[in-house]
């Protein structure tokens, strides 16, 4: 698997582990947005701290879960972002949008 998902100090906390690439995105970002939809909790992080690799497939998923837990009024968190993908979720735009921890 490549996202768990747990709820940690009023935040849903989707912990990504391994690629993020276009063959994975649409599982992990469906295991989200069901978690987000499943609970009253609104405040989403999604922790990069296991993350080996990514493409632009994940700029498209934090935007995409930005735009999704924006209908509910909720707030986006990307936390433990490797150096390498902090970098490249700033050049896009990334911290505009969402908390970087």
């Amino acid at each position: 698997m490549a996202v768990n998902i747990e709820i940690k100090d009023e935040c849903i906390v989707a912990f990504i582990s391994g690629e993020i690439d276009h063959h994975n995105a649409g599982e992990i970002r469906n295991e989200i947005d069901t978690a987000v939809s499943c609970s009253e909790i609104k405040n989403l992080v999604l922790d990069f701290g296991a993350v080996t690799f990514m493409d632009s497939s994940g700029i498209g998923l934090v935007m995409g879960r930005y735009k999704f837990i924006k209908q509910f009024d909720g707030e986006l968190f990307l936390s433990n972002l490797p150096n390498h993908i902090k970098k490249v979720m700033q050049l896009a735009g990334m911290d505009k949008i969402a908390h970087i921890q």
